[in-house]
């Protein structure tokens, strides 16, 4: 059986006695002090470099939000909590893990199509800036506001006529849930301002994972031309803008990590040639995977080994009710290996081509097709990069009742 490549391990990932290591323990030592398989790790030291990364290559002026959809652990957002600048939330529920952890609400912003009205309460009682997705929301929080006697904090996100080019996800350009169109973004802002809210500016996220420098630059350019069209157009100077991110990391064969330093120098240039509509205007950049994604590595432990028709299968307890993305099932048209090692013979050479597969009664439940790894046996580990993000809260936990996996952070 011939082998299909893997995607690329991130680096700052060692080998320990043999052992695949993160945080200075091996996959063994951290599954004995979770005291269970399956298991996502969190790396302290990889957010930490990522974040560090960020702040010496961004203009000063662009602060760093992180959007808490991407991971919502509550120690992954403690200790996100003193690195960045603000946090972006799409529901109540994660509105109330940032006040678990003592977050102010002036750092807090909450995106997303259908707010039920007990989502507007909720934020607007606690100062939350609301970035409404179209003209009977923003109404709506403007008549609760008035019922509860608070002003809302209120920016408009849009909907713009252009997409960021390479995008895993596109978030903008032409019909979508998300946003209001941008013809319409002035009218309805002067309603914002004129229903009493707290004009708080724009949020313009046009896609998510990127890998392009070049394509993110040029959306980037375009967003800030939008917004000082629409600037004018409002008649008011925009508080702050929410630039979006766009930023991906490499999860499959042949993908290239996003060079952060050609980011950086033109952002930097854009900012040093901001039109007098934003000159005063507080800039950010929302980031969720590029910050949390490759911090994580999923741990899972075969099960058993298997031959079919000449074809080995490693059965780990795992699978898609934890790695939803890395079956394949979250979004991507032909199945890729995502990166994959056998954590306990992290440092051996690899001998076979095998499939790795979990625990689940269906044939989607895949974690790697004809893999080339060292051999494994029956109690051996198996390890998912890039699992930092979009792991265990966008998977089928509840899927044939095998329950979610632990969390760790290292």
């Amino acid at each position: 059986m011939k082998a299909k490549p893997l995607g690329p391990i991130p680096e700052g990932y060692e080998s320990k006695a043999g052992e695949l290591a993160i945080g200075g323990r091996t996959s063994s030592e951290l599954v004995e002090i979770a005291g269970r398989t399956p298991l996502f790790v969190y790396s302290k030291a990889h957010l930490d470099a990522r974040i560090a990364a960020l702040r010496a290559t961004m203009p000063r002026r662009i602060g760093i939000n992180y959007a808490v959809k991407a991971n919502p652990h509550p120690d992954v957002i403690a200790h996100m909590a003193p690195l960045v600048d603000g946090f972006d939330i799409a529901s109540a529920g994660e509105l109330g893990f940032l006040q678990a952890a003592d977050i102010a609400p002036a750092r807090i912003s909450f995106a997303g199509p259908g707010k039920r009205d007990e989502e507007l309460e909720a934020a607007i009682a606690a100062g939350v800036t609301l970035n409404c997705e179209s003209r009977g929301e923003a109404m709506r929080a403007i008549d609760i506001g008035q019922r509860l006697g608070t002003a809302p904090r209120i920016a408009i996100r849009v909907n713009p006529d252009f997409e960021l080019k390479g995008s895993g996800m596109k978030m903008g350009g032409g019909a979508k849930p998300f946003g209001v169109d941008a013809n319409e973004v002035p009218d309805l802002a002067r309603m914002v301002i004129a229903g009493g809210a707290v004009w708080r500016g724009l949020h313009i996220f046009t896609g998510s994972q990127a890998l392009s420098a070049e394509a993110i630059l040029e959306t980037q350019a375009n967003v800030l031309n939008l917004a000082d069209e629409l600037a004018q157009d409002i008649g008011e100077p925009l508080p702050k803008l929410n630039l979006g991110g766009g930023f991906g990391i490499p999860y499959f064969p042949g993908d290239e990590p996003l060079n952060l330093s050609a980011i950086g120098a033109g952002l930097a240039q854009l900012c040093d040639d901001l039109p007098s509509n934003l000159a005063d205007t507080e800039l950010c950049l929302e980031l969720g995977r590029y910050l949390v994604g490759e911090a994580g590595v999923y741990l899972a432990r075969i099960v058993d080994r298997k031959v079919s028709h000449g074809v080995t299968y490693l059965v780990t307890d795992g699978g898609l009710h934890h790695q939803l993305a890395a079956s394949g099932n979250f979004g991507t048209v032909v199945r890729r290996n995502y990166p994959l090692a056998i954590a306990t013979r992290f440092a051996a050479d690899p001998e076979e081509v095998v499939n790795v597969v979990g625990c689940l009664c269906t044939p989607l439940d895949r974690l790697a097709d004809q893999a080339l790894l060292p051999r494994a046996e029956v109690g051996d580990l198996v390890a998912v990069f890039c699992a930092g993000a979009y792991g265990a809260t966008a998977s089928p936990a509840a899927f044939l009742g095998h329950g979610p996996a632990g969390e760790l952070l290292i």
